[in-house]
C-alpha cells in the first residue's frame, strides 16, 4: 500500500528528547502524530543526550540553515580518570588516569576553550570522510583522523564539581562536539575524561523548559499537539523584517524580486511577510528583496 502523503502542516515543534532515542526517530514520531507532509530538524543530538530538539513541519524547513547557525547552550559533566573510543559513557575505555584535577585548576584552564578555538570533531561522529561517515568507519575498526575545525565558544563556565567529575555550561555556534570539549579539556588537565550526561537546555529561541515531551507525542489527541506548534518565522527573529507592497507580494510568490517597505544593509539577509504571513527569505538590494527561498503557505 502507497504511503499516505500526509497533510500540508507548518510550523516547529520543540521536543524535550530523552536519553536513548535518536533524533531520527524523533522526527519520525512527530511526522506520524501529526500526519505532516514533510518534517525535519535543526542539530543532531547523541542519542544519549537529552534536551531541546527543534523539529521543523512544511515550510519550516526551508528555515532549519538559520536554526543551525544560531548559539545553543549545552549543560553536562565531565567524569574524570577516563578516556573512551566515543568520548562519552557508552564507549570502551581506552585510557585511564588516577590524576584528579581542583575546581582552581579547572577554571584556569577554560579560558583556552572559549572564544575562536579548533576542535578535533570525535571518530565517532557524522563527520563524512571519503564520502561515509566518520562513525560507520570507527565501528569497523578503521582509524579514523579528522582535521579540526574551527568553533566559536561563547561561554564555558564550571558550575559544580565533586573529586571525580565537573559539570559545566557552554555557549556555543555551529558544529560543536561537548564530547571533544570534554576529551581535550581531560587532556590540557592531565587526568583524561569523557562526558557523562549532556543536555541542550536551549538553541535559538527555543527552550527545553518548554518542549514537549516525547512520550507525550503519541499519546496526545493531534489537535493538541498542533496547539503547541511555533510559528515558521520564530526562526528568523534574528533577521531583520520587511513588509512587501501589494504588488511585491505578488512578485515575490512567483520567486522574483519584489518591492518592500522597510530598510536594511544593501545586500544583506531578510525575510519578508505580508498580510496573510511569511513570503521569503532574501537578499535586501535597496528597495526590492530578492528571494532566495520563498514560501509556499497557502
Amino acid at each position: 500500500m502507497a504511503r499516505k502523503k500526509g497533510r500540508d502542516i507548518n510550523g516547529w515543534l520543540v521536543v524535550d528528547k530523552p536519553a536513548g532515542v535518536t533524533s531520527t526517530s524523533v522526527v519520525a514520531k512527530v511526522r506520524w502524530a501529526l500526519d505532516a507532509k514533510k518534517a525535519g530538524h535543526a542539530g543532531t543530538l547523541d542519542p544519549d543526550a537529552t534536551g531541546v530538539l527543534a523539529v521543523a513541519l512544511g515550510e519550516a524547513t526551508k528555515t532549519v540553515p538559520y536554526i543551525t547557525d544560531a548559539l545553543k547552550a549545552y549543560d553536562f559533566t565531565v567524569n574524570w580518570g577516563a578516556e573512551t573510543a566515543t568520548d562519552d559513557a557508552s564507549g570502551d575505555v581506552v585510557r585511564r588516569s588516577d590524576a584528579r584535577p581542583d575546581a582552581d585548576a579547572i577554571r584556569a584552564a577554560l579560558p583556552g576553550f572559549t572564544g575562536e578555538i579548533m576542535q578535533v570533531p570525535p571518530a565517532f561522529s557524522a563527520v563524512k570522510v571519503d564520502g561515509e561517515r566518520a562513525y560507520d568507519l570507527a565501528r569497523e575498526g578503521e582509524a579514523v583522523e579528522l582535521a579540526a575545525r574551527p568553533l566559536w565558544v561563547e561561554e564555558l563556565t564550571l558550575t559544580e564539581t565533586t573529586p571525580d567529575t565537573a559539570r559545566l555550561l557552554m555557549v556555543c555556534g555551529k558544529g560543536g562536539y561537548v564530547r571533544s570539549i570534554a576529551r581535550d579539556l581531560g587532556r590540557e588537565l592531565g587526568c583524561l575524561g569523557h562526558v557523562a550526561h549532556l543536555r541542550r537546555i536551549w538553541s535559538g529561541p527555543f527552550d527545553a523548559e518548554k518542549g514537549v515531551a516525547f512520550d507525550r507525542i503519541d499519546r496526545e489527541a493531534q489537535d493538541w499537539l498542533e496547539s503547541q506548534l511555533m510559528p515558521l518565522e520564530i526562526a528568523l527573529e534574528d533577521m531583520p523584517a520587511l513588509r512587501a507592497t501589494a504588488e511585491g507580494a505578488v512578485r515575490i510568490r512567483n520567486g522574483n524580486p519584489g518591492q518592500v517597505t522597510g530598510t536594511a544593509e544593501f545586500g544583506e539577509t531578510v525575510w519578508v511577510g505580508d498580510a496573510d504571513g511569511p513570503l521569503c527569505i532574501g537578499r535586501y538590494m535597496g528597495g526590492q528583496v530578492h528571494p532566495d527561498r520563498v514560501f509556499n503557505l497557502r
